[in-house]
């Protein structure tokens, strides 16, 4: 949903794994070889998420909010979904504009601004990391999204390849007969989910119209 923002994505062509490697920007092993690479390279991130802004599809999950209960999880690291207006947002591989401490990592702090540096420290005296779950580390989100996807009376599936786990799993803890609507412009049918809908059309152009007729259909004026 967020490339639709103009932020880069990680595995689309001309993705950020063509320039960076994951072994050397998004693991903990890289983190302990080189801070310096690491840190710049979320400090761009961080300084290219202040250049953009939430997109139609966004926009369309705010207006969903309004009517009903909308709970989003997400594994963008962007805050764009909280700046359209959503009040909701599950982050399973962390905050981008967090960061967070090396011996604790229960204290995570909000950034100020674009850059983290090294001599940044926690309270305890330890550098400060990005608040970000890296290839290997633990997802600790996993379990509070599984329990909300378990409570879904719709679920929307947006701008995912469904090929990174633990979250494409989360589609098989949907109680059976739950619409499932999946949007991606190279989604397909999912072999035991005879509820799903594949919409193959950008989250800019699918989640407005598929909104609109959530809203005319389950609400009356």
């Amino acid at each position: 949903m967020s490339a639709e923002s103009g932020i880069r994505t990680f595995r689309d062509s001309n993705g950020l794994w063509e320039e960076y490697r994951v072994e050397d920007v998004a693991t903990y092993e890289a983190w302990k070889r080189n801070q310096a690479m690491v840190l710049e390279f979320y400090n761009q991130r961080r300084k290219q998420l202040s250049e953009v802004r939430p997109n139609s599809g966004h926009l369309a999950l705010v207006r969903l909010e309004e009517k009903f209960n909308v709970q989003i999880i997400t594994q963008n690291v962007d805050d764009l979904h909280e700046r359209a207006g959503s009040h909701h947002v599950l982050h399973l591989h962390g905050e981008l504009k967090k960061a967070r401490s090396t011996v604790d990592p229960d204290l995570i702090y909000e950034l100020k601004g674009w850059e983290l540096k090294q001599g940044d420290l926690c309270e305890k005296g330890s550098q400060l990391r990005p608040h970000i779950v890296w290839f290997g580390e633990e997802v600790p989100m996993i379990e509070p999204a599984q329990l909300l996807v378990q409570t879904a009376d719709i679920l929307l599936v947006i701008g995912t390849s469904l090929n990174v786990y633990p979250a494409a799993g989360l589609l098989y803890y949907v109680n059976p007969g739950t619409p499932i609507y999946y949007i991606d412009p190279k989604g397909k049918t999912i072999p035991g989910f005879g509820t799903l809908t594949v919409i193959n059309e950008n989250a800019g152009t699918a989640v407005p119209t598929l909104v609109d007729t959530l809203l005319n259909t389950f609400t009356k004026e």
